[in-house]
């Protein structure tokens, strides 16, 4: 497939991440942006941030829980869930 180019101005802070995000994923920067593109319209991006949103509302209690927990100084209850030893 022929390849076009686009020019854009973002701020470099942006700029920096693409770079650094392009590179730990192996992709040049004109990649990992098509990439973006990619999944944006095909609605991934829009279902995957859904997907999230529901999965926190679901269990922000246990997240609010293991916090609370963590402030206190206190160990998570066990009785939740098996644990890897």
């Amino acid at each position: 497939m022929a390849k076009t180019q686009l020019g854009a101005r973002v701020d470099e802070d942006v700029a920096e991440l693409a770079r650094k995000r392009a590179a730990d994923l192996g992709l040049s920067v004109g990649d990992y942006l098509a990439r973006l593109v990619q999944d944006d319209a095909s609605g991934l991006r829009a279902r995957a941030v859904d997907a999230a949103a529901r999965f926190l509302a679901e269990h922000q209690a246990i997240f609010d829980e293991a916090e609370a927990e963590a402030e206190d100084g206190r160990r998570p209850d066990s009785s939740r869930g098996a644990r890897a030893a």
